[in-house]
């Protein structure tokens, strides 16, 4: 299917030795505010939620590594195989270089569309998270909805944007972005 995607790093099974490093990540506070879990999450609650997801056919976490160093999570979750979507999330460590989201993107929808062979890739992000909103976009996401005062936290309600993305809009969309990034990732060096 069109360009390589080889010069983005590479998505590949979380190791049980990275799942400390994994949480540490989780819990910076620039990636927990944009969560709905924002307490800091303890090692025993991580084991026990990564001991049912990987177990689980419904739930796919990948390490996203990128010139041979771990530098982020793509995850999969309610992957419906009958009704072929599922939703999405990603998070990248805080030492990660510039462009790591664009690349695990690029990732993780070839995954979603040519691995796991969806018709459909949804996300959901809170409406402060326009940074991500705006990404998702770029990529060909549409925002198919909003929650309006759907998740509330400090006692505030806070809007959550529900976006999809189809095969075939990834599809005719693709390689474009694959040469934007590639032309920005040479701009870069």
């Amino acid at each position: 299917m069109g360009q390589s995607t080889s010069q983005f790093g590479l998505l590949r099974p979380i190791q049980d030795t990275e799942l400390a490093l994994m949480l540490s990540w989780r819990n910076a506070p620039a990636v927990r505010q944009n969560m709905y879990t924002i307490h800091e999450i303890t090692l025993e609650e991580h084991l026990a939620w990564w001991e049912g997801t990987r177990e689980s056919s419904r739930h796919r976490y990948f390490m996203y590594e990128y010139a041979g160093a771990p530098q982020g999570i793509v995850g999969f979750t309610g992957i419906d195989r009958a009704n072929e979507n599922s939703s999405w999330a990603f998070y990248a460590s805080p030492e990660a270089p510039k462009g790591s989201g664009s690349r695990m993107e690029v990732l993780a929808l070839d995954y979603a569309f040519q691995e796991l062979g969806l018709h459909k890739l949804c996300c959901e992000v809170l409406a402060f998270n326009t940074p991500v909103i705006r990404l998702h976009e770029k990529f060909g996401f549409r925002v198919e909805g909003v929650l309006r005062d759907q998740y509330k936290r400090d006692d505030e309600f806070i809007d959550i944007y529900c976006l999809g993305l189809l095969s075939e809009e990834w599809a005719e969309a693709r390689d474009e972005m694959i040469a934007k990034l590639t032309r920005l990732s040479k701009g870069q060096s």
